[in-house]
């Protein structure tokens, strides 16, 4: 008799691609019930999540992550502006013909979440935001070894404990280092980073904007929207700091702040599990309204 065969983890599953609307996304998808879609970061690929990450919330979630058009193994016109992404994330819940889902995104892929919630609100039962911004100018701004360390054509471990960690904490720059080796466990199948004259030709097209100018009143719909708005984030974001939202305490009905101590940039990765569970519970137990 076979052994059953084991359930594919973020580490093994693989790519798939669909078409949608001229061009052809790259996707991947683990577990089962409530579609999740997440919103990749910048320079963000499929690889760049932490596996752990995305295991923990298939447990409850049908994940869904994907390659932004013309990044990764995407095809398609690449652009860095939040409407153009959140056009990605709604054409592939489109294709794959999800009528209601979860929104997510980590940092740029925030900016796109929110979008869509703008965009299709009938459609996102809830959005869950992972070190990022709300609309607007940031105030305190991102911290200059931000853009400094992001920018290098290579980021090594190094690197990715400054712009996602901690570095003062000793245990923050363990947790790095573990789930730098976990996302670079997978051998095969891997999305291509995203070249240098690529990103900064992105950068470039967005030069003298604010990185997420409210032009169109996504704050004021998103404020009384009452779709349930989860924020997790650590307590030194040195890309978009967290004292941002603090001043929408109130403003914005349905939002959940979490600044979680001695963290930075990606909280999910330092401590998975904590925020797969927040993540489930959130969407568990908080209906919209």
């Amino acid at each position: 008799m076979n052994a059953p065969t084991a359930p594919d983890s973020a580490a093994t599953t693989p790519t798939r691609f669909i078409e949608a609307k001229g061009r052809t996304l790259a996707y991947r998808e683990i577990g089962s019930g409530p579609p999740l879609i997440l919103c990749v970061r910048f320079r963000g690929i499929l690889d760049s999540w932490d596996p752990a990450f995305l295991d923990a919330l298939a447990q409850n979630f049908r994940v869904i992550t994907f390659d932004y058009s013309g990044l990764g193994q995407s095809t398609g016109s690449a652009s860095y502006r939040p409407e153009r992404l959140a056009a990605d994330a709604i054409d592939l819940a489109d294709a794959l013909g999800i009528a209601e889902f979860v929104i997510g995104g980590w940092s740029l892929g925030g900016l796109a979440a929110q979008v869509v919630t703008v965009q299709v609100p009938d459609r996102v039962t809830h959005l869950v935001l992972i070190g990022t911004c709300p609309p607007g100018p940031l105030d305190p701004p991102s911290e200059p070894i931000f853009l400094q360390t992001a920018l290098k054509p290579i980021n090594d471990l190094a690197d990715e404990t400054i712009l996602f960690f901690e570095p003062e904490s000793a245990a923050s720059r363990a947790a790095a280092a573990l789930s730098h080796d976990r996302i670079n466990a997978r051998s095969s199948d891997r999305s291509p980073p995203i070249p240098p004259e690529t990103y900064l030709a992105l950068l470039q097209d967005r030069a003298g904007q604010d990185i997420f100018a409210d032009t169109a009143g996504y704050a004021d719909f998103l404020a009384t929207c009452g779709i349930p708005i989860l924020v997790i984030t650590g307590d030194h974001e040195i890309v978009f700091p967290a004292p941002n939202w603090f001043r929408l305490n109130r403003v914005w009905k349905s939002l959940h702040l979490l600044v979680l101590p001695q963290m930075g940039h990606g909280p999910q990765h330092e401590v998975p599990d904590m925020a797969a569970d927040l993540i489930a519970s959130f969407v568990k137990n908080r209906a919209k309204r």
